[in-house]
């Protein structure tokens, strides 16, 4: 059993995830020596604070141990994907991969011989995802019905959140005035759009004018992300295209103006980029329960490695 996207995940797969993230943060003395000495190999492309500290640290909190790879200092980069996933299968339990391409992430998982997650790619996030679920039945007891509203950039973090919602009824309303062209994923939206749990507005009209404020009002959670991916923020060759998408984005952003006194919950995955996607104001808004969130990375990880080392 992999975890690469949500999709394949049954309702229960996810309920009793969640369920299982509350009761390890909750009694974590409990889970002390719960792997009894398995280990978890990460293997990243990219930068990670969240992500690496969660599979490392929890890996270690439930007995067991974790390497580190930073792929540029492996023959991954030289050798076939395929061959060196086999051989990476053979030293460890689980391998939790954050790469740059979805493609390669499949590739691998159909290569390993042992349990795979995604810690994050260009079209999914499904560990965030999963966090993130914990964290709202944590704070609002409930997750089906609840309304979450995605503002920013339709990207992979968002597609998991769907692909989630999708699973358990949480509605998730979508204003993006920009798609990330990797991140696109019909047969996800449509589906989740059959089922009454997704929907975009159209940002062509005065939607920030007339529309923005009014969904605010009705959610119960409004979530945002950063407009450009980590690893372009200060990449030279991508400022251009970074002034375009912030200067388009600006709109867009979350900020107590915006929310005034609405009652929402506000949530972000982090890193932030404070003055952009968010204030800095809002992050620290009574109202904010983005490091909440960020902590029960480490709580929901766990419990996706039980959950695949018990299935392996």
């Amino acid at each position: 059993m992999h975890l690469i996207t949500l999709n394949p995940w049954s309702e229960t797969d996810i309920l009793e995830t969640v369920e299982n993230s509350l009761k390890i943060k909750n009694h974590p003395e409990k889970y002390r020596h719960a792997v009894g000495g398995k280990s978890l190999c990460l293997l990243f492309q990219k930068t990670s604070t969240r992500t690496r500290c969660a599979g490392e640290i929890g890996i270690t909190q439930l007995g067991g141990h974790a390497h580190y790879l930073d792929w540029r200092t492996t023959n991954f980069d030289l050798a076939d994907l395929s061959d060196e996933i086999r051989v990476l299968s053979a030293y460890v339990d689980v391998i939790l991969a954050r790469f740059l391409k979805h493609s390669d992430l499949a590739e691998a998982a159909a290569a390993a011989t042992v349990p795979m997650i995604n810690g994050c790619c260009d079209r999914y996030h499904p560990t965030q995802a999963l966090g993130d679920l914990m964290t709202v039945q944590e704070h609002l007891g409930r997750l089906e019905g609840v309304k979450l509203c995605f503002i920013g950039v339709h990207n992979n973090v968002c597609n998991s959140l769907i692909a989630a919602g999708m699973k358990v009824g949480l509605e998730v309303t979508v204003i993006a005035p920009e798609v990330n062209p990797v991140a696109v994923d019909k047969e996800l939206w449509e589906e989740a759009s059959r089922k009454g749990l997704y929907k975009t507005l159209d940002t062509n009209t005065e939607v920030v004018e007339n529309s923005l404020e009014k969904v605010i009002a009705e959610s119960d959670i409004v979530y945002t992300d950063t407009w450009v991916d980590m690893e372009f923020f200060t990449d030279p060759s991508f400022a251009k295209e970074r002034k375009r998408r912030l200067e388009k984005m600006m709109p867009y952003q979350l900020n107590v103006e915006l929310l005034k006194q609405h009652e929402c919950r506000v949530m972000h995955c982090l890193p932030a980029h404070h003055g952009y996607e968010i204030s800095g104001e809002l992050v620290n808004d009574e109202r904010s329960i983005i490091f909440d969130q960020s902590e029960n990375r480490l709580h929901s990880m766990k419990a996706i490695l039980l959950k695949l080392l018990a299935h392996s």
